[in-house]
């Protein structure tokens, strides 16, 4: 009898599991997610392995890199490689959501990276259904948004898709490792050379120098936070483009690969020209800016969840 008994929860706690994973799924494919317009259609492939929480092999042969969403990595924490538990998450939801499955793949800028992956926005489709692969990531909080010059396609859309997760400090979010961070101790950013960060404080000061733009995030600007963009790319700062200055005094949030400017002080900095996204916090995108009292109000200093999507200023490699 005893044994019996053991049998018949074995079996109702297996069909439950099979359960909760079959609804997941439809309901994971059926919500709604951002849009991401504009690309270029091409081809449909099937996953045969699942590389890292980014990567994924294909049925031709080739590799796929989903493109816009970056995955965690041991090197965030400065830990062994698959050891890293949201590095392990991050792969093991990729491979629960692709492996065995067809996937639609979609292109807004350079097709394949200096590896000859395919560079790609992804869609998994079952029956009737299709799904956002990068959007499913970034709102489960298992990957940062980014993007590169060459690839810049879909940047308000990889951002609308990581805010959720962001402000419920969801998957990676809850994680110090992966923390907003503020400017006020250059020693601290420092440490995350060559680490992609995401950091938030008001400009300062603008200056254009020998070809140049730096956004400046204190007065001893050769000792504190920078960020740099070549001047021939100003139009990167959207409504800013015409007048950089008009930054000072923003509050914005900055992401990309954490560097060091080559001078005595080796302050650190973000290259904006090579990658990443300025994000302007405390005033709506120029399409939808409001006019009348209140329409230049003020918000704090410190990194924060926005209540609203903030206006986006993108940039990248």
């Amino acid at each position: 009898m005893l044994v019996f008994v053991r049998r018949l929860l074995v079996c109702v706690a297996a069909t439950t599991v099979a359960f909760g994973a079959s609804s997941w799924q439809a309901s994971a494919l059926d919500e709604t997610r951002p849009s991401c317009a504009g690309l270029e259609p091409g081809p449909a492939r099937t996953v045969t392995r699942i590389i890292d929480g980014e990567t994924a092999a294909l049925d031709d042969g080739t590799e796929l890199r989903l493109i816009g969403a970056l995955a965690p990595r041991a090197i965030d924490a400065g830990t062994e490689p698959g050891t890293w538990p949201a590095e392990i998450a991050a792969k093991e939801e990729l491979r629960a959501l692709l492996l065995g499955k067809s996937v639609e793949l979609a292109f807004g800028g350079e097709r394949n990276d200096r590896y000859g992956r395919l560079l790609a926005q992804a869609h998994v489709r079952e029956g009737d259904n299709r799904r956002w692969v990068q959007g499913h990531l970034l709102e489960q909080g298992l990957a940062r948004a980014y993007i590169l010059a060459d690839n810049r396609a879909c940047a308000d859309a990889l951002l609308a898709a990581e805010r959720g997760a962001r402000e419920a400090r969801r998957g990676l979010w809850a994680d110090a490792a992966y923390q907003v961070r503020p400017t006020g101790k250059p020693a601290d950013l420092s440490r995350y050379r060559s680490t992609f960060q995401v950091v938030e404080s008001r400009v300062v000061g603008v200056a254009q120098v020998r070809g140049m733009v730096y956004l400046n995030f204190d007065a001893d600007w050769r000792r504190a936070f920078s960020v740099s963009l070549r001047r021939g790319d100003r139009a990167l700062l959207g409504p800013h483009a015409g007048d950089p200055k008009a930054l000072e005094n923003k509050l914005v949030r900055v992401r990309g690969w954490i560097e060091q400017r080559h001078n005595p002080t080796n302050a650190p900095s973000i290259e904006l020209s090579t990658a990443g996204l300025i994000e302007v916090l405390d005033e709506p995108s120029s399409a939808t800016r409001p006019s009348g009292p209140g329409a230049d109000r003020q918000v704090p200093d410190q990194p924060r969840g926005e209540t609203k999507p903030p206006g986006l200023v993108e940039t990248g490699r």
